[in-house]
């Protein structure tokens, strides 16, 4: 008995970066990365180098003012009709052309919201696109997908690097930043915004959890006795009274969520609620939504998601395409 509580203290603690960050899960998961154009997307193999020198592989989905997609969402933009006129007079230069159009581009992509991704622990990047896709298609973000490392420091470095890079770029710098984090992608969006809440617009969570530690006797029951020796904290709970009151939040949970209970999210959301100054019911669902702040911050159940699925429940990208039209209005 000794020996097993022994080598279950062992497991815990020396290979908990391998149980909470499974890079091979699901298999090939590490050699088969899908890319935004086998999803019909054009975008920047964008390698992104950290302060430590680990090179991060990234999907730059900028903003086109056209998009071959019959759902694409219509966005006028101030040089439209100018573009048109250039694109259409056959003995303007080849050069001027591409290169007043790549400009046309770059100044749309400026106006347009920029999403940066952080996904779970499961799988890469690539299997994320398609909700990337619903970002650009659906609501004309631009888009910054990273597929980061496994271990708690390496992470923070790896989401800093995501968005100093946005920070510095010619073009995206001047766009709101929003971080959508999911499960443990939530826990690093919301400790990225407590770091750089003057760099972050809004944040948008599904299915994260209050602290790793208190999450592992659910996750893992048999190491539930040992969630003592839980070292990857991502204490959110912590966290989140670091972010600015003026900072809206989006809070989606699945109600049958069977890796990171529904308390989880009913927990931050009362303590943002407590950060915006307002009191709030915690029992938010989609025909009680309640407010915080300014208004703009919303917590949402949705009765029929699990921890993998929520996001392809009914009214889940209605919530967050309203969500993101309230940023625009002051």
């Amino acid at each position: 008995m000794i020996r097993v509580f022994r080598q279950g203290c062992g497991l815990l603690y020396y290979g908990q970066n391998y149980l909470i960050y499974p890079s091979a899960f699901p298999p090939g998961s590490r050699t088969e990365v899908p890319v935004p154009t086998d999803f019909g997307l054009e975008y920047q193999d964008l390698p992104l180098v950290t302060e430590d020198g680990f090179t991060l592989r990234c999907y730059l989905l900028m903003q086109r003012t056209e998009i071959s997609n019959s759902h694409a969402a219509r966005v006028d933009y101030a040089d439209q009709q100018t573009h048109e006129e250039v694109r259409h007079t056959p003995d303007t230069l080849h050069s001027f052309i591409h290169f007043f159009y790549l400009f046309v581009q770059c100044k749309f992509a400026s106006t347009r919201p920029t999403v940066l991704m952080f996904h779970g622990n499961g799988g890469n990047h690539g299997h994320r696109i398609p909700l990337a896709k619903v970002f650009y298609v659906k609501m004309r973000c631009n888009v910054l997908m990273l597929s980061y490392r496994g271990c708690a420091f390496c992470i923070r470095i790896d989401a800093q690097t995501a968005l100093d890079y946005l920070a510095s770029h010619p073009y995206l710098k001047n766009t709101p930043v929003i971080l959508y984090g999911q499960s443990i992608g939530g826990a690093v969006a919301i400790d990225l915004a407590s770091r750089n809440s003057s760099k972050i617009a809004a944040l948008i969570l599904e299915n994260t959890f209050t602290n790793l530690p208190r999450l592992v006797p659910k996750a893992l029951p048999l190491l539930g006795p040992l969630s003592f020796l839980c070292h990857q904290k991502w204490d959110s709970a912590s966290k989140i009274p670091l972010i600015p009151r003026s900072m809206p939040i989006l809070m989606l949970s699945g109600v049958r969520d069977e890796v990171v209970p529904r308390e989880h999210m009913q927990e931050l959301w009362q303590i943002a609620s407590r950060r915006q100054g307002t009191k709030s019911s915690g029992t938010g669902n989609k025909s009680d939504i309640s407010e915080v702040g300014n208004g703009k911050s919303r917590f949402l159940e949705f009765e029929g998601g699990h921890h993998n699925d929520t996001c392809v429940q009914q009214g889940y990208w209605t919530a967050v395409a309203d969500f993101m039209t309230s940023l625009s209005r002051h």
